[in-house]
């Protein structure tokens, strides 16, 4: 086990496009190999693992380290990798957070005899929707040993949990249409689970300060709720809290599912290098903290609701949450705070350019909607080439 801050995981999602045509082409086999019992055991690769999803259109790259600097690196070549492999086959690797012109009900699943766990996830939630097989999100793990570190982690994880869509979000598309969201990812993530709302509660989750609590307060009506459509108990498992932030005790991380895929690795491990360095400022005091915990679920809940909409230009106006930064005003953007968190807290210098790009020009939701201009299918489509060749080049979206 590591102790806080002592290293660092990272998982990124992207889907598998038909490079003529840009939309999903189920052919994660090819990377992941015809004969896997299940798709979501991971394939060792040198310093990542490659693992497949639900659908046949959509891989997984993860890799750990001591620290953030150089995994940008790692995922670059990885996604190399993938894409010369695809390339005979007229395919090619696509991110961000979700295909704005995929129809969910024609997505290929894994066959139903590839996976007892897989097939009853689909077989109680319905898996054919936008949240299940359209969407690519980025996961960060923070180690923690014992009950005093998972309550510090999980405190200032909480409270960082609202501000992510602000400088990650990247799916302002859905259907063919611009959304009412900058996030439109973390929107279905509420209703991904409507049929027992229990395995996302909030979003947020609810305060606790050791495992015996989560256990009681999140683990256990979590698995109560669904026991009824899970008769063989497959999905009695830490992977089922659908939360933003989630407590593994399987691995002892803190994992953070709120970040969108970006446009190229780079963005994903910057995203991924501040939010870790706030969230150690939190925990170590060199932000104050102290925001209360009394209905802060519902009050951290808002705020999320807020960046998820309007991004980096939504306000807030909770003085509390504020100071809990350092900060004394009565209101500010959550762009103008983020502003304040990389002066307060600096990453490291390889991170400092995709941060200024998202600090000037927004998150890359905002950059893509500056691209569109008029939402049609063709300049969608156009919008798809472009961030694929993002991940090709290794280059992020400009304004």
């Amino acid at each position: 086990m590591s102790h806080l801050f002592e290293g660092f995981g990272v998982e990124i999602e992207w889907m598998i496009v038909d490079a003529a045509t840009s939309m999903p082409t189920p052919l994660a086999h090819v990377l992941l190999g015809e004969d896997r019992a299940d798709p979501t055991v991971e394939r060792p690769r040198g310093d990542a693992r490659w693992s497949g999803e639900l659908v046949r259109h959509q891989v997984e790259v993860a890799a750990s380290a001591r620290k953030l600097e150089g995994l940008g690196a790692v995922f670059e070549a990885e996604a190399a990798a993938m894409n010369d492999a695809l390339a005979p086959h007229g395919a090619r690797l696509l991110g961000g957070g979700l295909h704005p012109l995929f129809d969910p009900t024609r997505a290929e699943l894994w066959p139903a005899d590839a996976s007892r766990t897989l097939r009853a996830w689909d077989a109680v939630f319905g898996c054919r929707g936008h949240a299940w097989v359209n969407l690519q999100s980025v996961h960060l793990e923070l180690p923690f040993e014992g009950d005093e570190e998972l309550a510090r982690l999980h405190a200032a994880t909480r409270l960082v949990l609202p501000l992510i869509p602000a400088i990650a979000a990247s799916s302002p598309f859905v259907d063919g249409r611009r959304s009412p969201f900058l996030d439109t990812r973390i929107d279905l993530f509420r209703a991904k689970h409507a049929k027992v709302p229990q395995v996302v509660g909030r979003i947020v989750p609810e305060p606790i300060t050791s495992r015996a609590g989560y256990e009681a307060r999140i683990l256990r009506p979590m698995y109560a709720a669904v026991a009824h459509l899970d008769p063989e108990g497959l999905l009695r498992d830490v992977r089922l809290d659908g939360r933003g932030a989630v407590a593994r005790f399987d691995r002892d991380v803190m994992q953070i599912r709120l970040i969108d895929a970006q446009e190229t690795p780079r963005a994903d491990v910057a995203i991924c290098a501040v939010i870790a360095t706030v969230i150690r400022a939190l925990t170590q005091g060199i932000l104050p903290n102290g925001y209360p915990t009394e209905g802060s679920t519902e009050r951290l809940a808002y705020l999320l609701e807020l960046s998820t909409r309007e991004g980096e230009r939504a306000t807030i106006d909770d003085p509390a949450f504020l100071r809990a930064f350092g900060l004394r005003r009565e209101r500010v953007t959550f762009g103008q705070l983020w502003a304040h968190l990389v002066e307060r807290c600096p990453p490291a210098r390889e991170h400092a350019e995709p941060l200024e790009t998202i600090l000037r020009h927004g998150p890359l939701a905002r950059r893509m909607l500056t691209r569109v201009g008029s939402v049609d299918r063709t300049s969608l489509e156009t919008l798809c080439r472009e961030l694929a060749e993002c991940l090709r080049d290794g280059r992020m979206l400009l304004a």
